[in-house]
């Protein structure tokens, strides 16, 4: 097996998330490492956390706020934000950005109050 792995997002289904839609690269078992998404935001998004994972952000269009822990933070493009585990946290606005979660992404790690 290969030390490395491609994927190419536009082969990837965008699945629906509290953000709006996402597409996940390297989401599944055999990857314990990380997993990298594309979202679409929407002005939809929901306030949520995770107990087990860390998020990074990196803001590629649009601008809008990232809302951590109550705080409005304003982003642009090339915004890069640290979300620690149990930050409540949701964006607000319509941005595309790239996420990366560390470890992979867990969908029963995702909790809403």
């Amino acid at each position: 097996m290969a030390n490395y792995e491609v994927m190419h997002f536009d082969d990837i289904e965008a699945v629906k998330c509290p953000c709006g839609f996402a597409r996940r690269a390297f989401a599944h078992p055999g990857n314990q490492t990380a997993t990298m998404h594309i979202v679409e935001i929407r002005a939809d998004a929901k306030a949520h956390y995770h107990k087990a994972h860390t998020e990074l952000y990196l803001v590629l269009e649009g601008t809008g706020h990232i809302e951590l822990d109550g705080q409005m933070v304003p982003v642009r493009p090339f915004s890069t934000i640290l979300i620690k585990p149990l930050c409540r946290h949701r964006a607000v606005g319509d941005l595309r950005i790239v996420n990366v979660c560390i470890p992979p992404f867990d969908p029963a790690d995702e909790w809403f109050d």
